[in-house]
């Protein structure tokens, strides 16, 4: 493996403002507390070059002055101990706690580090997610600017969980310029929208090839399919990165580009998406909360308190809150019809616990135990039963919707 070429660049004043992190600070795991902005990139497809993207971001970045690390969501097909130049490595633990390795200034943990990375990961999803919950609350992460999660394939499971367990600044979705993969970009564009994650861009991948004797750039794969999607979903376009040879064969070295050859042209492609990844993260956090509240509490009658972020200080009684819930325990999944007696739940339930769900509501757990349902943040609002809210509905009951 060569030596690293140290190369530096000085951040812009939006840099040093996003790498502050957001005014409000949503709760997630301890090991994250440190973690200023966590941001996922996802692609709904395969083989466009997601975690190549990911791993040379994170290089851009850090030698932009940020601090930054890398998880690698793919539990059953890792890239960055690959792309890091860390394969047949260990992570080791220290105080229960997992430790990143450290390549290139970037911290990373994958399944690879734990897993022998020459067989395959034969586990159910349920294995899985537990694997992903360990990574997200037990890995020494300490102090971050930046933890970018490399995540797989789809909008299952592992993209679900890290939407309802890691408190995300944002998102980015990374395809490449032909309709097959625009269409399956598509639909994880809108599964981060779904579960409210603020999308920061789309990022277009083996955008062009360059000739290297004549210089005319040849379209294998069309062009700006990515910027039409962009513009399509009202998100920022977060750059082009061409199809260069230079890339592959430094993915393949376990070297980044800007480690391996860091005057490539490629290489200038990917500190611009650094660059606008940085100005995107900024105006995310200095963007007024939507439907997020300030603060959820439970008040002295177990009945819910919230704070909302035009100042509406909220109330929802804990009974119509039970007799509402939406899971799927409570109502039926293919009809819609709600299937839990009213008459069964006590008159003096109370809300015993309440837990953050990603971006986009809460769980609650009651007192006769039932702790399946996940409230969504518009649908509380909409049940407020405070007195002004009272007042303007008159006696119409409200329903909580998934």
């Amino acid at each position: 493996m060569s030596t690293p070429t140290e190369i530096h660049f000085k951040p812009a004043p939006m840099a040093l403002q996003a790498r502050k992190g957001p005014s409000f600070r949503r709760p997630g795991p301890e090991s994250l507390a440190n973690v200023r902005n966590l941001v996922a990139i996802g692609s709904g497809k395969g083989g466009v070059g997601k975690s190549t993207v990911t791993t040379n971001l994170a290089v851009a970045l850090q030698k932009m002055g940020a601090k930054v690390a890398v998880l690698d969501a793919d539990i059953y097909g890792p890239s960055q101990p690959g792309l890091m130049g860390a394969s047949g490595e260990r992570a080791e633990s220290e105080n229960d706690q997992i430790k990143p390795l450290d390549r290139y200034g970037v911290g990373f943990m994958s399944i690879g580090l734990i897993m022998p990375q020459d067989g395959p990961v034969v586990w159910r999803a349920p294995m899985a997610m537990k694997a992903l919950f360990q990574f997200l609350n037990n890995v020494q992460w300490g102090d971050l600017d930046y933890l970018l999660i490399d995540l797989p394939p789809g909008t299952g499971d592992v993209q679900l969980t890290i939407a309802q367990q890691a408190p995300l600044t944002g998102s980015i979705v990374v395809t490449t310029p032909q309709d097959v993969a625009l269409n399956v970009a598509r639909k994880g564009l809108q599964m981060f929208q779904q579960v409210k994650v603020p999308i920061l861009g789309v990022v277009e991948n083996m955008s062009g090839f360059v000739c290297t004797n004549c210089g005319t750039e040849h379209l294998v794969f069309k062009k700006e399919g990515g910027r039409a999607l962009a513009k399509e979903s009202g998100t920022a376009f977060l750059g082009r990165i061409p199809l260069e040879t230079d890339i592959m064969t430094g993915g393949d070295a376990g070297e980044p580009l800007l480690v391996r050859s860091p005057n490539a042209p490629a290489a200038q492609s990917f500190l611009d998406l650094a660059r606008a990844f940085e100005h995107e993260v900024a105006r995310i956090n200095g963007a007024p909360l939507a439907d997020e509240p300030k603060n959820v509490s439970i008040g002295s009658a177990g009945d819910l308190r919230i704070e909302w972020a035009d100042g509406h200080e909220g109330i929802n009684a804990a009974w119509g809150l039970r007799v509402n819930c939406p899971c799927a325990a409570c109502v039926d999944e293919d009809t819609g019809k709600r299937v839990l007696d009213p008459q069964r739940i006590p008159l003096d339930i109370k809300v015993s616990e309440v837990h953050p769900v990603g971006r986009y509501g809460i769980g609650i757990a009651f007192s006769d135990s039932h702790n399946t349902g996940i409230y969504r943040f518009e649908a509380l609002r909409a049940a407020c039963e405070c007195p002004q809210c009272i007042a303007k509905k008159g006696n119409t009951p409200t329903n909580i919707v998934v």
